[in-house]
């Protein structure tokens, strides 16, 4: 009896972090977007061109990610449909990207390629703020990683890219 009752615990917990977890998202046009979305795009990024947008929905709150290139870097947002922008990711060059983050990448993936690194901002009202790198890597054998890298180089997750992300 015991044995089930710590079972159904654990499906409830799982299921339970079901929801809070973002969920594969619906593809839309731009067209499609909120008004409100739309216009925290422009205001940040006018001129912008979209390069992908999803639709998803995170901690039951519906929230539009926003990929995009603007000046000829690659942007993401993720913006709550009421316009709050929650986050912005920015295309970091290679040579720009701070030593910690290169030493931590290597010393935990020797003989791995860094193949795009992203600065992750979070956002209240206007004032972005970097919280950590998202680091995408090829290991030694052809295998394509992201890993968040804390701003003083800790490694915080790996995990094997999506194939979008390739």
């Amino acid at each position: 009896m015991y044995r089930i009752n710590r079972l159904l615990a654990g499906i409830v917990v799982l299921l339970m972090l079901g929801v809070t977890v973002r969920a594969d998202g619906e593809k839309i046009p731009p067209d499609k977007l909120p008004a409100k979305v739309m216009a925290a795009v422009k205001e940040r990024f006018p001129g912008a061109e979209f390069t992908s947008i999803t639709k998803e929905t995170e901690n039951n709150k519906v929230v539009y990610d926003i990929e995009l290139k603007h000046k000829g870097r690659k942007y993401e947002m993720d913006i709550q449909e009421d316009g709050t922008v929650l986050e912005i990711e920015k295309e970091v060059a290679l040579k720009d990207v701070p030593a910690a983050v290169t030493k931590a990448v290597e010393a935990k993936y020797p003989k791995s390629t860094i193949k795009e690194v992203m600065e992750v901002n979070l956002v209240k009202g206007k004032e972005e703020k970097p919280d950590h790198y998202e680091v995408v890597i090829e290991t030694a054998d052809k295998k394509k990683m992201e890993l968040e890298v804390s701003l003083d180089g800790k490694i915080i997750k790996g995990e094997e890219a999506e194939k979008e992300k390739k």
